[in-house]
């Protein structure tokens, strides 16, 4: 049975096959639809900041604001304070926290942002609401989320046709949305949001070294996460299905003519003055 979605578990951990791909992110790549918004001297919240290349990327574009970086894992905000340290950010600290009940003042923040977020929260709507109510008015409200069933590939796979149904199952099973692209604007409104503009965007994997890194990652990932754990002990795959499934993503890797496109849903919603 899928969990409550108030207990909603984060499908994919801090596995070094997750950092691979978390550590990738930057804001020009992963937060390119909010970067026009930024301006001097913006107080921003990163939500579910991760590792913190896409939080330390903000500050370093309003270096006479402030930014803070939360996640609900204590230990993967050492790597982000390492990652600010590294930069020489002194206007960016991070700290743990629920986007479900955020330990802020209302009206706090000029941008709240959120990239792969909502679709591991258990309330999306209530987090939306949370983000809303921290926001100053006239602030904006940021979120890009992934959407898996819309994802696709070149050339057919069934080894990937086998993975998308099982990350769908383990992922709503831990009580998460992973077609949340396509549901930003729909929780916004029912968040109380009245001003959203809703965009798209993708990842595209085709270079040699693109098709080697996205692969890699997917493959370790299925067979050696705490994604895998949770595949096996729900019931959803046993150890030979996940190896067989990390075989199909290298044998796509390695195909010259791969190709992979990864479809975001993205909301910039402006809080009412």
């Amino acid at each position: 049975m899928p969990k409550p979605r108030e207990t909603a578990v984060y499908t994919h951990g801090h596995h070094e096959s997750v950092l691979r791909s978390h550590t990738w992110r930057t804001a020009a790549n992963s937060a390119a639809y909010l970067l026009g918004s930024l301006r001097p001297g913006m107080r921003i919240l990163d939500i579910g900041c991760g590792p913190g290349t896409i939080t330390a990327d903000l500050a370093e574009r309003v270096p006479d604001g402030h930014v803070t970086g939360v996640d609900r894992a204590p230990e993967i905000l050492e790597r982000a304070r390492t990652e600010a340290a590294g930069r020489g950010l002194g206007h960016l600290d991070f700290a743990v926290a629920d986007v479900h009940a955020l330990d802020f003042p209302d009206d706090t923040f000029d941008v709240v942002h959120a990239h792969q977020v909502l679709q591991h929260v258990g309330d999306p709507v209530q987090a939306l609401r949370e983000m809303r109510r921290v926001a100053r008015p006239g602030g904006l409200v940021a979120v890009r989320d992934a959407d898996y069933a819309a994802m696709t590939w070149y050339p057919a796979s069934p080894g990937l046709d086998d993975w998308l149904d099982l990350y769908h199952r383990v992922a709503r099973a831990n009580g998460g949305e992973p077609d949340a692209g396509r549901r930003l604007k729909a929780w916004a409104l029912a968040a109380g949001f009245t001003d959203v503009t809703a965009t798209s965007s993708t990842w595209t994997f085709s270079t040699p070294d693109e098709r080697a890194w996205w692969s890699g990652l997917w493959a370790d990932r299925t067979v050696a996460s705490q994604y895998a754990r949770q595949a096996v002990e729900g019931g959803h795959a046993d150890e030979e299905r996940l190896r067989a499934v990390a075989a199909a993503w290298r044998e796509w890797g390695g195909r010259q003519d791969a190709w992979f496109g990864v479809l975001h849903g993205e909301v910039l919603c402006r809080k009412a003055a």
